[in-house]
């Protein structure tokens, strides 16, 4: 009688470790499919090709300049080849596009303030 009490609580164990184990093994899968950030890298580029462009260098000098190092931060990142590391690289990168969006948006606005 004693071994029937117990499986119910061996049985709702069994089935905490599987779900234990199960997360575990997503998460390591996922951990491993972490792939560097290219898509964000080529993001933060063009945005900052287009903030120079737009005269970025003249009208929004400082905004261009922490895009740059946000995208040569991405860069170092990227160079040390681990999967932990893209995570670094992406948010790096995210915040070079970001920086160079108000400073392109900056230099349209003075831009068409001197059109005159």
């Amino acid at each position: 009688h004693d071994i029937l009490r117990l499986a119910p609580a061996v049985q709702f164990l069994m089935k905490r470790l599987r779900s234990a184990v199960l997360m575990l093994t997503a998460a390591a899968m996922a951990a491993c499919a972490t792939a560097p950030p290219v898509q964000e890298m080529s993001d933060a580029r063009q945005a900052i090709a287009a903030a120079r462009d737009a005269g970025a260098a003249q009208y929004a000098e400082g905004d261009l300049e922490r895009a740059e190092q946000a995208l040569t931060e991405a860069e170092r990142y990227l160079k040390d080849g681990i999967s932990s590391s893209y995570w670094s690289a992406r948010q790096s990168a995210i915040k070079a596009k970001e920086l160079a969006f108000e400073a392109l948006l900056k230099s349209r606005s003075a831009g068409e303030g001197n059109v005159n």
